[in-house]
């Protein structure tokens, strides 16, 4: 009976850690800090792959000819966050190519375009 108790206390701790362990990890993701530096390298990857031949990526150069919004424009529209970015670019458009956007790509260029933001 003893070695029963021990093995369920030693199960319930390792349960506890474990929980505690994920629970640090989720505040570390939740706590509005800057998006890693990788993200948005690899966000800047994607757009100059997938969104050059319309977008302007950067600032809008002088006299250039404006076919879609620049990144720069769109990030600094007050109506764009994050969120609206990753639904915007999972959603299909009449006048954008249909391109299968995953949920870490949305991300990296969600946190690309986010980074154009001036405060």
């Amino acid at each position: 009976m003893l070695n029963q108790h021990l093995v369920w206390r030693r199960a319930l701790l390792i349960f506890l850690i474990v929980m505690g362990a994920l629970f640090l990890l989720r505040l570390h993701r939740a706590d509005g800090v800057e998006q890693p530096s990788e993200s948005i390298a690899a966000g800047h990857r994607l757009a100059e792959a997938w969104c050059m031949e319309c977008h302007v990526i950067g600032a809008m150069p002088t006299g250039a000819k404006k076919v879609a919004p620049d990144f720069v424009a769109v990030a600094n529209r007050p109506s764009t966050t994050k969120l609206w970015l990753k639904v915007f670019l999972k959603t299909s458009h009449p006048t954008m190519p249909n391109i299968i956007v995953g949920p870490s790509e949305a991300d990296d260029l969600a946190n690309y375009i986010m980074s154009l933001k001036r405060d």
